[in-house]
């Protein structure tokens, strides 16, 4: 007999989506503190299992680059939701949620910015070292950034192959000030932006480089809570089966 599980804490609105989630196994395919906070705030306290998933897919493959996270978050999802499946069957989880976020300098339309300066978007992910975290913050310093996270929900159903995917991206712009070098190389050395996509945490000492932000601040934290919600609202109207299996 399977355990009993509630992810939705007693602080959660009490909206039909909650509800739907209560007494279900909740599933987070990330080790991210970050994101675990935000879903804690938000009501929800899911399970952690990271996935295995080597996040190595070639961003060239891709016509629309903001497809490249959403297309990670859902290979991190798919394979949690299979691997607690074979793990035990009589306990398969009602919903894995992933996650990943990416940042992209430069952030115009392609097509305009090409034709005016030459420079195309470039992916940040976590720096591989300090000179590499410099090298971003200084390409960042005093211009504007694209937080893009795909967000990727695997939940079952009757028919094959037996899961249903339903996906999302969140995209907030990040304005970055005209910092001097100097500010840049003290927060490079203190080393919080190692971890972080981009380079910087814009929820820490990061926050000193940033001027503005458009959009969604959870979203540039590594998961977009209010689109979330949403996308959980629009499958409970439309799917009556959703978290029904």
């Amino acid at each position: 007999m399977a355990p009993q599980r509630n992810a939705v804490l007693p602080t959660a609105l009490k909206t039909p989506a909650v509800q739907k989630l209560t007494n279900k196994r909740v599933i987070l395919a990330s080790a991210s503190p970050r994101r675990k906070e935000i879903l804690q705030t938000l009501g929800l306290a899911p399970e952690i299992v990271p996935s295995t998933f080597a996040e190595d897919l070639p961003i060239s493959s891709f016509e629309d680059i903001h497809e490249y996270p959403v297309s990670t978050a859902t290979q991190k999802a798919v394979e949690v939701y299979q691997r607690l499946l074979t793990d035990a069957p009589d306990d398969p989880p009602d919903l894995v949620i992933g996650a990943d976020t990416v940042v992209f300098t430069h952030a115009l339309p392609s097509t305009s910015i090409e034709m005016e300066t030459g420079v195309r978007q470039e992916l940040l992910e976590k720096p591989s070292s300090k000179q590499d975290n410099m090298r971003m913050l200084m390409d960042l310093n005093g211009s504007v950034c694209e937080v893009v996270t795909g967000v990727s929900l695997v939940y079952p159903i009757l028919s094959a192959p037996g899961y249903e995917i339903k996906s999302i991206d969140e995209r907030t712009l990040v304005f970055f000030g005209d910092n001097p070098e100097h500010l840049l190389q003290a927060y490079v050395d203190s080393e919080e932006g190692l971890d972080r996509a981009g380079g910087f945490a814009v929820q820490g000492r990061g926050n000193l480089l940033i001027r503005k932000i458009d959009g969604d601040f959870y979203n540039v934290m590594g998961f977009p809570g209010a689109s979330f919600f949403k996308l959980l609202e629009i499958l409970v109207e439309e799917d009556e089966d959703f978290l029904a299996i």
